[in-house]
C-alpha cells in the first residue's frame, strides 16, 4: 500500500523544523530574525505564528522533535534488551550514534541546552524507568533516582558534545565511550567487573555496528 502524502499543514511545519535545524546550528534562536526562517523554508509568515505561537513555542517543538528522533533511536535499540544496566548503558551508546551521524541537529540540541530533565517530561520516562530498575536489582547504588538521572543525563550531554565539537571518528567515540561508560557506572556503585564487561560490549557495538 502507498504511504498517504503529508497534508500541507504537515509540510508546512516540517520545512519551518527543517530551517530550523540549519539556521540553529550557527546561531541562537533569538538571533534569528522569523523572516530569516520563513525564508529559508519558503513559507508565509503567519504559517509560522500559526504553527508555533513565538519563538519560544518553536524552540520547543525543535527540541521535542530531536529528542524525539534520539528516544525513537534508543527504544529501537533496546527493544530487545532486558537488562535494566544494558538497557542504560545502550542509551549512552545511542546518542553517541545520534552526534555521529546527525552532526547539525546534535549541535542544534546543545546550542539551545533543551534537555528537559523532570520525572513527567515524556522523553525521560525510558531512562527513569532503567533507573529505578537498576536500583530494585542492586545493579546501582544511589540515594536519589532523580540525581542519578540528572547525572547520566549529563554524561550524555557532554558525550555528545565532545563527538561533534571534534568531529570524532567512530572508533574515537567508540574509545570515548568506553570511557564515559566506566566512569559512569562507577559513580553510580556498579560492581567494577561488570562496569568493564559492558562497557568493552558497548564501545564494540557503536565501533563496528
Amino acid at each position: 500500500m502507498e504511504e498517504a502524502k503529508p497534508d500541507r499543514a504537515t509540510r508546512t511545519r516540517n520545512a519551518l523544523l527543517n530551517a530550523g535545524f540549519e539556521l540553529l546550528a550557527d546561531r541562537s534562536v533569538e538571533a534569528i530574525p522569523i523572516d530569516d526562517l520563513i525564508s529559508a523554508a519558503g513559507v508565509g509568515k503567519g504559517s509560522f505564528f500559526n504553527h508555533f505561537g513565538d519563538k519560544d513555542g518553536f524552540k520547543a517543538a525543535i527540541a521535542i522533535h530531536i529528542r524525539g528522533e534520539i528516544e525513537a533511536q534508543i527504544s529501537h535499540a533496546n527493544s530487545d534488551v532486558e537488562n535494566p544496566l544494558e538497557r542504560l548503558v545502550g542509551g549512552m551508546r545511542e546518542v553517541t550514534k545520534y552526534a555521529l551521524e546527525n552532526r547539525t541537529r546534535t549541535l542544534v540540541l546543545l546550542r539551545m541546552n533543551a534537555g528537559a530533565t523532570t520525572k513527567d517530561y515524556p522523553l525521560n520516562e525510558g531512562i527513569f524507568a532503567d533507573i529505578e530498575a537498576c536500583c530494585a536489582a542492586d545493579l546501582i547504588r544511589t540515594q536519589s533516582v532523580e540525581m542519578a538521572v540528572l547525572y547520566w543525563l549529563g554524561l550524555c550531554v557532554a558525550l555528545m558534545a565532545l563527538v561533534v565539537e571534534n568531529s570524532l571518528s567512530q572508533a574515537e567515540a567508540a574509545g570515548k565511550l568506553q570511557e564515559m561508560i566506566v566512569l559512569g557506572l562507577t559513580g553510580l556503585g556498579t560492581q567494577e567487573a561488570s562496569t568493564h564487561t559492558i562497557a568493552n560490549q558497548s564501545a564494540s557495538l557503536l565501533k563496528h555496528g
